[in-house]
């Protein structure tokens, strides 16, 4: 099973996630902490997502995948 949680900052997802990832036996991958983590490092990818964080933006790396998807999205 694959679950993306979607929602502002402070929405709850990460108390969602870290319950599904007990409840289910889930392996939880934040994108967030990552970009955070790439962020505090200075690499090139954390510039570049600071730039796209700073301004609200959001990354869906590897989705939507299919027309389906993507219409499921909209």
């Amino acid at each position: 099973m694959n679950v993306i949680l979607l929602g502002a900052p402070g929405a709850g997802k990460g108390t969602q996630a870290k319950r599904l990832e007990e409840r289910y036996r889930m392996v939880q991958l934040s994108t967030g902490d990552m970009l955070r983590g790439a962020v505090a490092s200075g690499s090139e990818l954390g510039r570049r997502a600071k730039i796209i964080m700073d301004a609200g933006g959001f990354l869906l790396d590897g989705f939507p995948r299919t027309t389906a998807q993507a219409e499921a999205l909209d």
